[in-house]
């Protein structure tokens, strides 16, 4: 096409940095591959209750009374 110049220097640049990413993630993608993580070490567990810590064990628990407030009445 006739009127065009040379590519532009920022925009060369700017496509060098897009296929060093590209390669950057190809990368990892076959180490992720080769080398997979072991998912043996953390095993998740269903809970089926709160969990509590003990660092929040410091506080005793409140007890739940109705007469402790009158003005809210159970229906």
């Amino acid at each position: 096409m006739a009127g065009r110049g040379p590519q532009s220097f920022k925009k060369r640049q700017k496509e060098q940095q897009r296929k060093e990413k590209q390669m950057e993630k190809a990368q990892k993608r076959v180490e992720r591959k080769t080398n997979p993580q072991n998912s043996t070490e953390e095993e998740l567990v269903v809970l089926d209750r709160p969990l509590i810590l003990p660092e929040f064990m410091d506080d005793e628990p409140e007890e739940e009374t109705t007469s402790a407030n009158p003005a809210v009445s159970k229906v």
